[in-house]
């Protein structure tokens, strides 16, 4: 996908690695944008459906002066409106722009973050879903147009 390239890995960076951690968080933020265009000026539930694919949803759950959290969810139907997994809370840092997910499964509450392999495993996953969002051809708000 076009600008996730120009995400600056150090030589040092291994996967596993803190520094590692960091520049996934920087491509979830890339990502994120491409599904979502401007992520300060988010708010609200946003809907995306397209041919052949379930329906996404992402609701702003808090607002901050620096950092905006999301839930990021399909909508898999069976009589439940919200949440179904896939479900993941995401906190954006605007200023740093960078975005990490912070729980997954269903009903994906906000928690401290725990160690370093817990963290690649929610990110190495929103990472990747949110590219096959993309793909898949999901868009949000003005990404949408």
């Amino acid at each position: 996908m076009l600008g996730d390239q120009l995400c600056a890995a150090s030589w040092r960076a291994r996967p596993g690695s803190f520094v590692g951690l960091m520049t996934l968080y920087e491509s979830n933020f890339i990502r994120l944008g491409w599904l979502a265009g401007d992520l300060r000026a988010l708010a609200g539930e946003h809907r995306s459906r397209v041919a052949h694919d379930v329906e996404l949803r992402l609701a702003v759950l808090e607002r901050g002066p620096y950092t905006t959290m999301l839930q990021l969810t399909y909508a898999f139907g069976g009589g439940s409106e919200w949440p179904d997994a896939p479900d993941l809370a995401v906190r954006v840092y605007h200023d740093a722009r960078v975005a990490e997910a912070h729980a997954f499964g269903a009903g994906a509450t906000v928690r401290v973050p725990d160690d370093l392999g817990a963290r690649w495993t929610r990110n190495v996953m929103l990472n990747k879903w949110l590219e096959y969002c993309v793909e898949r051809g999901h868009r949000f708000g003005a990404a949408a147009v």
